[in-house]
């Protein structure tokens, strides 16, 4: 029989709250600031991870990831290692813009982003499977050097979903399938001891996947 024991745990944890969330802004790689509302999910997320010992912490090098992990974690030994492979998808000459105005300015790729994301190509912009790409890399950087049982990845929502599909082997048109992915959401992938992956967590609901 097959040796089926958890090994590891990875947490995805995506920030709080944004000034442009708020604003319903497109953010990519561009600066926002986490909303008062974003530090109480942060502090709300903080005092249910109370009970897990975790070993690392990897975070985006985004301010709205930075200041989500100190709120999580700053009160902690641990040290948080700051990441530009974690970052959000680069939206190149949307970012900061009003996406009622994108709608009315690139309704192609506007559509193309939120219900076909497979379809997705905007100059100046990552697609989707670039972020899946350099988010895969990055986590398998994470585990082949890194021996925590408990790891902590504070990030974006694209970048975590593309880790989420990437896992269950699901195509990237599937990507904004139900569960959403609201601020500061948990997933949680298992690590077997054969090395498989599986989603136990998805934005803080238990999952079972149907593979």
């Amino acid at each position: 029989m097959t040796d089926q024991r958890i090994l590891r745990r990875v947490h995805l944890i995506r920030h709080g709250e944004t000034n442009w969330n708020r604003e319903k802004r497109a953010q990519g790689q561009q600066e926002s600031v986490l909303t008062d509302d974003g530090k109480q999910q942060a502090a709300q997320l903080r005092t249910r991870l109370a009970d897990t010992v975790f070993g690392s912490v990897y975070c985006s090098s985004s301010l709205r990831t930075r200041e989500t992990a100190d709120i999580l974690f700053g009160d902690s030994s641990l040290a948080v290692n700051y990441c530009d492979q974690l970052r959000e998808i680069r939206m190149g000459p949307w970012e900061g813009r009003l996406y009622t105005d994108i709608r009315q300015s690139d309704p192609e790729q506007f559509h193309a982003f939120w219900h076909q994301p497979d379809q997705f190509q905007l100059p100046g912009a990552e697609t989707y499977a670039d972020v899946q790409h350099r988010a895969r890399q990055k986590l398998n950087w994470i585990l082949a050097n890194d021996d925590a049982s408990e790891l902590a990845i504070v990030s974006h929502g694209v970048l975590i979903k593309t880790l989420l599909c990437d896992t269950e082997q699901r195509p990237l048109s599937r990507l904004w399938e139900a569960p959403a992915m609201p601020n500061c959401a948990r997933s949680i992938i298992d690590i077997y001891s054969d090395g498989s992956r599986r989603i136990s967590v998805y934005a803080d609901q238990d999952y079972q996947q149907n593979n």
